[in-house]
């Protein structure tokens, strides 16, 4: 069998390390990947030691299932990296991209030790037809391959240009790598930082890191900045689990919002603490001055209680699943929570948030929500917002604007819309109501964000993992009834 994948990023990685674990026999994998910096994706590049892994090791493993992989490997490493309030390594975005590198060449070996040829092409897919039982692929230039399945694995979309600045000078339109767009910031500038999610954080944390002296804002629609991690506990859940929800599907035959809002009120129950109490503190994301938030959140990174840690946890472990088994009006109904959920499940690290308290204390940091407007006009820009009122209007001006808004989920790389625009043409693929991409043949696979349908949390390393694991074991099953023609 004859494997084609398109991308060399996480979703990549986590499709080898499955294969290898489960594939035999004969065949060749052929991976296309433009970027030199193969396996990391764009968010694990080479970069500034001060764009960190916002999430703790447990939750960063490739391989499905298997919590401690990633720990595993950072070992003594890790030391040099710990975030004290957290209790555990944060290590730079780079370092973790290594991991992944290594991860994808160990799981490349394997697979050649079974018999399978592993090749990388360095080139970017724009064609993809299918020909009898045979897939046949063409890159940008010319070079052609077949293959019995194919795997997109293309990463997220790019960040929106909400303000139509893009051209203008003094605008950076996408920070990553921050190594590369920072020294083009002046360092006394007034920089406005468009966007206030984690992205944002790793812009602001990384200019002040480095020596930036002038003001700098953060422009918001919300106004809401991410939650903050807490200490990890020793409680593991007992309610909120994969093997719970399985168990409620097959009672029921059905699990909705309300389930597994009930598994997690009787998950805090046995714990003595209150399932409201939780709730109304996540509701209260949206309204809640976001300085004050952030210092209470910060200053609860011990706090004893396990609910929102169990949430988060849960967020990634049992969430992927849980999603897929949801009616489509309790999808709808998550989704018009999307900022909230996914500043709860996916939060900055205490590190970064202690740098970010220092620099609001100090004036040198200020958050503009409500923001309607931004111009370049007369060499500068003009941003037009709200006061936290409501009524006063405010301009500012600013030498420097980053946009830091993320990608939005499910959305399709520009670089692949010539491959994506192909398979819909031919009835390969669709387009889900929901946004992201829906295979029409058995032999298309997708993983990552792209992938329509899939996890709630598109980008969550766990959710990657698990999807990985599930098309690998699919196209292995396949593999004896797959027939073959020229």
């Amino acid at each position: 069998m004859d494997i084609a994948i398109v991308g060399a990023g996480a979703a990549a990685v986590g499709l080898l390390d499955a294969l290898a674990a489960t594939a035999s026999g004969p065949g060749t994998i052929t991976v296309f990947e433009p970027s030199p910096h193969l396996w990391r994706g764009r968010p694990y590049g080479p970069d500034l030691d001060t764009v960190l892994v916002n999430s703790p090791p447990a939750l960063m493993s490739i391989r499905h299932a298997d919590f401690g992989h990633y720990a595993a490997w950072l070992g003594p490493r890790g030391a040099a990296h710990l975030d004290e309030r957290l209790g555990l390594p944060l290590v730079p975005r780079a370092l973790y991209g290594e991991y992944l590198a290594h991860t994808a060449e160990t799981a490349s070996a394997a697979l050649r030790a079974d018999g399978r040829q592993v090749r990388v092409v360095a080139g970017r897919v724009t064609d993809a037809a299918r020909s009898g039982a045979r897939w046949s692929l063409r890159a940008e230039d010319g070079r052609t391959c077949g293959a019995d399945h194919v795997a997109l694995c293309v990463g997220g979309g790019t960040p929106q240009d909400h303000y139509g600045l893009d051209g203008a000078p003094g605008y950076v339109g996408d920070p990553y790598p921050l190594a590369r767009t920072l020294p083009q910031v002046p360092p006394g500038g007034r920089v406005a930082v468009i966007g206030s999610g984690l992205t944002a954080v790793d812009v602001v944390v990384s200019l002040a890191a480095h020596g930036h002296t002038g003001p700098i804002t953060l422009l918001s629609r919300s106004g809401v900045l991410p939650h903050v991690w807490q200490r990890p506990g020793g409680h593991r859940p007992r309610h909120m689990t994969v093997e719970r929800v399985t168990a409620l599907h097959r009672e029921q035959g059905a699990v909705t919002l309300d389930d597994l809002a009930e598994l997690l009120r009787t998950e805090l129950a046995e714990l003595g603490e209150d399932f409201d109490d939780l709730l109304a503190d996540l509701l209260a994301t949206g309204t809640e001055d976001p300085v004050q938030r952030l210092r209470r959140q910060l200053a609860a990174v011990d706090d004893p209680r396990y609910g929102r840690r169990i949430l988060q946890e849960t967020a990634h472990s049992v969430g992927p699943y849980a999603w897929r088994l949801l009616p489509e009006a309790d999808r709808v109904r998550l989704r018009r929570h999307f900022r909230t959920a996914t500043s709860v499940a996916s939060p900055m690290v205490p590190v970064n948030a202690a740098a970010l308290m220092r620099l609001l204390d100090s004036g040198h940091l200020t958050l503009l929500a409500g923001v309607r407007k931004a111009e370049a006009k007369d060499g500068v820009f003009h941003v037009r917002g709200d006061h936290d009122d409501h009524h006063d209007h405010t301009e500012r001006t600013f030498d420097t604007v980053v946009n830091a808004v993320n990608p939005p989920p499910l959305a399709i790389p520009q670089a692949a819309g010539p491959l994506v625009s192909a398979l819909l043409a031919d009835g390969s693929a669709a387009l889900h109501p929901a946004g992201g991409l829906v295979p029409a043949d058995p032999r298309l696979h997708v993983v990552g964000d792209l992938a329509g349908g899939g996890s709630f949390l598109t980008s969550s390393i766990p959710a990657t993992a698990a999807r990985a694991a599930q098309v690998a074991r699919t196209i292995v099953a396949s593999g004896s009834r797959t027939p073959r023609t020229a």
